[in-house]
């Protein structure tokens, strides 16, 4: 697998953990609007491959891996062009909305400024 997009967690907004308690996050790249991101775990892109993940591709938060079980219709854009996606931690085959991505596994326990955030895909 090679990595598609790769940043690093540089932020966190105040209210931000506690969607981890609700299973998902929502993702935001540097320069969110203020009222947004307090709601965001705040990244800054590294690598930017022009968001090609799909179904099968791997998201990693740190050196934890979780395999994509759904892709919304615009979150490849979003994510390529904002750094915004939301992500469920439920792994449902079907996206719940156009710009959420489903993956299996548990949500971790946190997220720190200085964890990697990455989308690994064939």
């Amino acid at each position: 697998m090679k990595t598609v997009y790769e940043s690093t967690f540089i932020s966190v907004g105040s209210s931000a953990n506690e969607s981890l308690e609700d299973n998902f996050i929502i993702t935001f790249g540097e320069g969110a609007p203020q009222d947004v991101a307090e709601y965001c775990f705040i990244h800054r892109t590294d690598v930017n491959d022009g968001g090609a993940f799909n179904t099968g591709s791997v998201l990693a938060i740190g050196e934890q891996e979780y395999p994509v079980t759904a892709v919304g219709d615009v979150a490849r854009e979003n994510l390529r062009d904002l750094g915004h996606i939301t992500v469920r931690f439920d792994g449902a085959a079907q996206a719940e909305f156009p710009g959420t991505v489903h993956v299996a596994g548990r949500a971790p326990a946190s997220i720190e400024p200085g964890q990697k955030f990455r989308m690994l895909s064939e």
